[in-house]
């Protein structure tokens, strides 16, 4: 029984000890996966957490870079920032000159554009009251041309004696009507002329060629002194308009932007002092004046003083004006020039003759006797609207080789105006070379 009973208990023990074994290799199994599992996710965890750092090390890096990238990009924007706003105002300034330049540009092309207009409407005006002004002259040598060509037969010495009685009669002056004559007779045989049309057109174009020769060389402009004070002189006779001349040369010059200064040197004359002062109210400027009967010379040197104190550009000087034979007019003249070129030696730059348009042949003369006595550099012909005598020009041309500058045709300070040979004798005899009546 106890044998049994110890078999029993040797096989209980056995058991418990293979369950024992059992468990513990159950425990050992599950202690070992354990921690094999334990082993893989720590292994796994590290690896997670070591690509985590790495995918953090690599986003901060990427961060770093693209905060970099961002930084580096304000830094550039920052120094170019500079550069940009350089070339931003020089576009700006560019943008604004090529306006104030386009802007220029226009105002400069309308104010040619206007000046333009303003000049040719002054031409326009000019020729008219030029073709107005030698109306009288023009129907006076029409009427005659007419008549002489009316009586015409044949080209024959009869013929070229009325030719040359018809120019002289038209005030072209005796010698230039013979120089005239004689070349026509063989221009017409030339031409071969035989009607009384081609004749008439044979003469007046001869008349007009040989005007136009006479002037070639004809020095007809106002030569004033660029650096300094110009003084020009007007003489002449009596009545023949030379204060009326100074005051619409002198608003003329005025008008041109000029500073001009009168000096009244014609102290004889009832009334001229006065009437060039009235003159110089008129138009805003300076007049010098003597007293009654004084030296004109003294009221020449004042007048000079005067104009350079006032840094004048131009001053007009008014002479007496008796008869050109008198013998101390021209003494006066003489000491005025001496006056004004002690203190300006290459004055005066003009000595100015004034003639009267009207009075023909009497005003060839005054050119002469002028002529002789002083140094005139120009002709001034007035009154020519108001008269048929307009042909004196040619011979005071022709004859006494002065050239005629200014011409007065009206009233107006515009009338007076400088001498266009071409415009003047076209004006007197191109509508008779037109066949016009």
């Amino acid at each position: 029984m106890a044998q049994v009973h110890a078999d029993s208990l040797s096989d209980e023990l056995s058991l418990v000890t293979s369950t024992s074994q059992v468990e513990a290799d159950m425990l050992a199994e599950s202690a070992s996966f354990s921690t094999s599992v334990m082993v893989s996710a720590s292994q796994a965890h590290a690896t997670s957490v070591s690509t985590s750092q790495s995918l953090s090390v690599s986003a901060s890096q990427d961060a770093a870079s693209a905060v970099n990238e961002v930084e580096l990009e304000k830094t550039a924007e920052h120094d170019l920032e500079p550069e940009i706003k350089r070339d931003l105002a020089q576009t700006e300034q560019n943008h604004d000159t090529s306006l104030e330049i386009s802007q220029s540009l226009s105002e400069s092309a309308s104010a040619d554009a206007a000046n333009a207009i303003n000049e040719t409407e002054v031409e326009q005006t000019a020729d008219q009251d030029l073709d107005q002004g030698l109306s009288k002259t023009r129907r006076t040598w029409s009427d005659r041309w007419n008549q002489f060509m009316s009586n015409f037969r044949s080209v024959d010495e009869d013929f070229f004696d009325d030719l040359e009685e018809t120019l002289i009669s038209a005030d072209v002056g005796a010698q230039t009507a013979v120089t005239l004559t004689d070349e026509l007779r063989d221009e017409v045989k030339l031409k071969n002329a035989k009607s009384q049309d081609e004749v008439s057109k044979v003469i007046i174009q001869k008349l007009i060629d040989l005007y136009e020769r006479q002037g070639v060389d004809e020095d007809t402009s106002m030569h004033l002194n660029a650096n300094g004070l110009t003084v020009i002189l007007f003489v002449g006779v009596n009545g023949v308009g030379k204060t009326t001349t100074i005051g619409k040369m002198s608003a003329r010059y005025k008008q041109e932007g000029k500073q001009v200064v009168l000096a009244a040197a014609d102290t004889f004359r009832a009334g001229a002092t006065e009437q060039l002062v009235e003159w110089g109210k008129r138009n805003d400027i300076p007049v010098v004046t003597g007293a009654a009967n004084s030296d004109p010379a003294s009221v020449v040197y004042d007048g000079v003083k005067q104009a350079q104190a006032q840094e004048a550009d131009i001053l007009f000087v008014d002479t007496a004006g008796r008869l050109q034979n008198n013998v101390n007019l021209m003494q006066e003249l003489a000491k005025m020039k001496r006056i004004i070129q002690r203190e300006i030696p290459e004055a005066p730059q003009e000595v100015l003759l004034v003639l009267d348009a009207t009075t023909g042949q009497n005003a060839l003369q005054q050119a002469r006797l002028f002529k002789d006595s002083t140094d005139v550099t120009g002709i001034v012909l007035t009154k020519l609207d108001g008269t048929a005598k307009g042909g004196i020009i040619l011979p005071i041309r022709n004859e006494l080789h002065l050239p005629v500058k200014w011409i007065g045709v009206g009233e107006k300070v515009t009338d007076l105006q400088p001498f266009d040979a071409d415009a003047f004798v076209k004006g007197l005899f191109g509508r008779l070379l037109e066949g016009s009546k």
